[in-house]
């Protein structure tokens, strides 16, 4: 297997003697340090530390492998900015065009004489997420890059705190943290022991979103153990309840199953935030495809947006991987997002390029790609999940993209027919162009992997729907049962959107990917595991 993607966190603190300040400057005295535990539901051991000051000085040091540091900072003047970079050679936090760093930060408003506690863990991501993003940062990372601490308000950073509590805090206390009205995940000293707080982090996956105008990581993205949403869809502003008692039992679950069946996918198989219901992926309702006695149990990691090559570069991918086991089943498919590789489009066409786009195979069936970058072959992308599949002993599929609900003239309408292409336009902005849907069929053939052409199940389903389709894809007639759509310019009834389902279409798509299985005799062991 490749090495596992560095997801990239912060946290900060700030004393009672700052509250009423807009910026604390504080110089160190004598035996001043500040130390903590980096944990991300267990330490990450052996962590270079640096430590930057409000005028640019720096000190370094190690976490050990309890995933504690202590660094001396007499003589620095605060605000603190405490970036981690979990041991090896990579060293890049913000950039998806390469793969992505685990990493984290701190910052410390104010430092006290003696030890200054700030822990490093998810948590406290999204709450210099919160920060950063209402100082008009596209996410927390840029902030600390920017080392412009100076800029937090102690009241945005209680104001975070306080929602992440809010949202937390009956999580916190099943998982047995004590005296809640003063406990601070970032002060509150702790242990990577995976025991309270620590045992919450368990259960939570971790990430940075994506940022399309830029291809840089955004604000904090955090999900349950299950990738159900807890926050991600805004920057800033309440979490989704965590089910700490569920999450653990699904923890066991995964752990204990006799089979674990991985979703490697984009938006079209996601799974939701309960505020933009009835919007599903097909990968979210797919447990249900499984006998209950059958002892398997789905990872929808799929995520929102993402391409193959994103997927994997974004850190997406690593999270539901690390359970990866002999005789697994790992479902692929991508194809959307690839697509994004017009550099001429209007603000954000360069950045999808380095960010999202992956090149289709030529009409011979020969893999695209710019000199030198062979990651932006869609082909050689989707080959990488092959082979780590494959490392593991477990096994791969690749399947077609959904069809969107489009006609030849690439618009809403019927009959629908196959679109997954790109062709030259008239400025040059594409590199190469081609056919991804046959692409995923060259890298099945040319890897024996078994296929399943969900493009051409999707299509036949979409024009045998013609006067109903509207039930199946995202079309929400109901906006006081879904007032998230209120201000939604698509997803609604009078503008449907093409491409995403609503839980009756994430069904039938999900029964079409296990009649696939069923239908593949490589494919016969698993078939048996079906409802």
């Amino acid at each position: 297997m490749k090495p596992i993607t560095r997801r990239c966190f912060l946290s900060l603190s700030v004393s009672l003697a700052c509250l009423g300040l807009t910026a604390c400057t504080t110089l160190g005295s004598a035996g001043t340090r500040v130390t903590g535990v980096v944990a991300v539901g267990g330490p990450l051991q052996n962590a270079s530390v640096t430590i930057v000051d409000a005028h640019g000085v720096r000190r370094t040091g190690v976490a050990d492998a309890r995933g504690a540091y202590s660094i001396d900072v007499d003589g620095l003047n605060a605000p603190l900015l405490i970036s981690s970079v979990e041991a090896g050679s990579n060293t890049n936090c913000r950039f998806n065009a390469t793969l992505r760093a685990r990493c984290m930060a701190s910052v410390l408003a104010s430092v006290q004489p003696g030890i200054n506690v700030a822990n490093v863990n998810p948590l406290t991501d999204r709450i210099v997420s919160d920060v950063a993003v209402r100082l008009k940062y596209i996410g927390p990372q840029q902030l600390v890059d920017a080392g412009r601490a100076e800029q937090i308000r102690p009241e945005a950073i209680l104001a975070a705190k306080q929602t992440s509590m809010a949202g937390l805090g009956t999580a916190l206390q099943e998982a047995g943290v004590s005296d809640l009205a003063h406990f601070d995940a970032v002060t509150t000293p702790m242990k990577a022991d995976h025991t309270g707080v620590d045992a919450v982090l368990d259960v939570i996956n971790h990430n940075r979103n994506y940022d399309n105008p830029t291809s840089e990581s955004a604000y904090t993205v955090l999900t349950d153990i299950s990738f159900r949403p807890i926050v991600g869809l805004l920057g800033v502003g309440p979490y989704e309840p965590l089910d700490f008692k569920r999450a653990t039992r699904e923890l066991a679950a995964i752990k204990a199953a006799k089979l674990r069946v991985f979703v490697v996918g984009d938006s079209t198989a996601a799974t939701y935030e309960l505020e933009r219901l009835p919007r599903m992926g097909w990968g979210q309702v797919f447990q249900d495809q499984f006998r209950p006695d059958a002892g398997v149990v789905v990872l929808n990691g799929a995520r929102s947006g993402r391409s193959s090559k994103d997927f994997y570069m974004g850190g997406w991918y690593q999270q539901m991987g690390r359970f990866l086991r002999p005789g697994d089943l790992v479902l692929i498919n991508h194809g959307h997002n690839d697509q994004n590789c017009d550099s001429t489009k209007k603000e954000r066409g360069p950045a999808d390029v380095a960010g999202l786009c992956s090149y289709p195979n030529d009409a011979a069936g020969k893999p695209q790609y710019p000199e030198g970058k062979p990651d932006m072959s869609f082909q050689k992308s989707l080959e990488r999940y092959v082979q780590i599949a494959r490392a593991a002993d477990a096994t791969p599929v690749l399947i077609t993209p959904t069809t969107r609900v489009w006609n030849k003239e690439r618009k809403e309408g019927f009959p629908v027919v196959h679109q997954h292409l790109t062709q030259q336009n008239a400025t040059n902005g594409f590199a190469f162009v081609g056919d991804y849907s046959q692409t995923v069929k060259d890298t099945a053939a040319a890897n024996k992997v078994p296929l399943i052409d969900l493009e051409a199940r999707t299509m036949a389903f979409a024009n045998a729907h013609e006067q109903d389709w509207k039930l199946y894809w995202l079309a929400v007639a109901d906006i006081k049962t879904y007032p998230y759509y209120a201000t939604q310019t698509s997803g609604i009834f009078d503008k449907p959107d093409t491409t995403h389902f609503q839980e009756k279409g994430a069904r039938a798509v999900a029964s079409m990917v296990a009649q696939g299985i069923r239908e593949t005799q490589e494919l016969g062991g698993y078939a048996e595991l079906l409802r």
